[in-house]
């Protein structure tokens, strides 16, 4: 397993916060999710067999976010 934290632009509330949670948690391989409004974070757990960090990265600035950096840990 392997955990990113994005760091992201664009939030203005906490519903922004879910949205990006509820994109991401739909893909395959990811196994947790949690989204900071507060932090402008995000931090993926998932496997990179299944998905990969730039996949991930694309989901969240579909809606008109942006990832401004990355961090990564494990897998």
């Amino acid at each position: 397993m392997k955990t990113d934290t994005l760091k992201i632009e664009g939030m203005h509330c906490g519903g922004c916060a879910e949205t990006i949670k509820s994109l991401v948690e739909k893909q395959p391989g990811v196994q947790a999710v949690s989204v900071s409004f507060d932090e402008s974070r995000a931090r993926i757990l998932y496997d990179p067999n299944t998905t990969r960090e730039d996949q991930l990265v694309s989901v969240v600035q579909q809606p008109g976010f942006r990832v401004v950096g990355r961090d990564s840990e494990g897998g």
